[in-house]
């Protein structure tokens, strides 16, 4: 199996991606969204942002590498009863199903930033938006002290060294890669613009739930404590993450969880 693929499907990120509908909806009101406009949203999960741009009148196709995230994204349209939302197995980096200048908007939010061979990604991205229309991408910032910037840093302590060749997805965050990216796609630099954002994770539970939630769904931080536990130092990263969960919390309600965590908006006009 693709190696992206087993991280992606050996959790259920649906778990988290309850705590990150309301930041997905406000992100999606922020587009302008007009009635039958042809959305893709790439690395779509289970429809956070989907879901809210399908109700907004788009015809939207949402593509991810899970197929466990993709038919959980379908049975949420069907509850809905958005026929104009549909959801599909595929990979960022080769979305030859897809024909080209299909999309008026082409959206990944915290997606698409983990496929590997990112000019691939880009050229991809690209390809299949029409000329006149937009490219959103959402990616977390390389040594941001917000949440998941974090979370990230800390599990890469306690896995092995990534393969040779391995790019990370955070680079995706760093401005003057994201401009070559799509620059060797062909998009000029002026035709791209940067905004640093906010997105807050929201949960009617403890941060202590919250960190479970990472910890037995998320395929990265699971990735972690497994090497962490045959080096016998899975306490050491239960204690550094339950430190950093509590301190990012700014709810003051009893058994509540607020973590604004910041990112990257890219805009791209193709």
């Amino acid at each position: 199996m693709n190696p992206n693929q087993a991280l992606w499907e050996k959790g259920d990120f649906t778990r988290l991606a309850e705590t990150m509908r309301e930041s997905g909806a406000a992100l999606i009101a922020k587009l302008t969204i007009s009635k039958g406009l042809k959305i893709l949203d790439l690395g779509c999960g289970d429809g956070t942002t989907a879901i809210p741009a399908a109700k907004a009148g788009a015809e939207v196709l949402g593509v991810d590498i899970a197929r466990n995230l993709v038919e959980a994204g379908n049975k949420r349209a069907q509850r809905e009863g958005l026929s104009n939302c549909t959801f599909q197995q595929g990979d960022a980096t080769d979305l030859s199903e897809l024909k080209d200048q299909s999309f008026d908007l082409t959206v990944s939010i915290f997606g698409a930033m983990f496929a590997p061979k990112p000019l691939e990604v880009a050229r991809e991205m690209v390809r299949v938006t029409r000329p006149g229309g937009r490219i959103v991408m959402g990616n977390w910032i390389p040594g941001d002290p917000t949440l998941v910037a974090q979370i990230l840093r800390i599990c890469s302590a306690y896995t092995p060294p990534p393969p040779e060749g391995f790019i990370s997805p955070m680079l995706w965050g760093v401005e003057s890669h994201v401009i070559d990216r799509f620059g060797q796609a062909g998009i000029p630099e002026e035709n791209i613009t940067f905004e640093r954002a906010i997105y807050t994770f929201q949960a009617p539970f403890a941060p202590s739930e919250f960190l479970a939630r990472f910890k037995n769904y998320y395929g990265p931080t699971m990735n972690a404590f497994e090497a962490a536990e045959k080096n016998g130092k899975d306490r050491e990263l239960q204690r550094e993450l339950e430190d950093l969960f509590a301190s990012q919390n700014q709810s003051t309600a009893k058994n509540t969880t607020s973590v604004p965590a910041t990112f990257l908006q890219v805009t791209v006009l193709r």
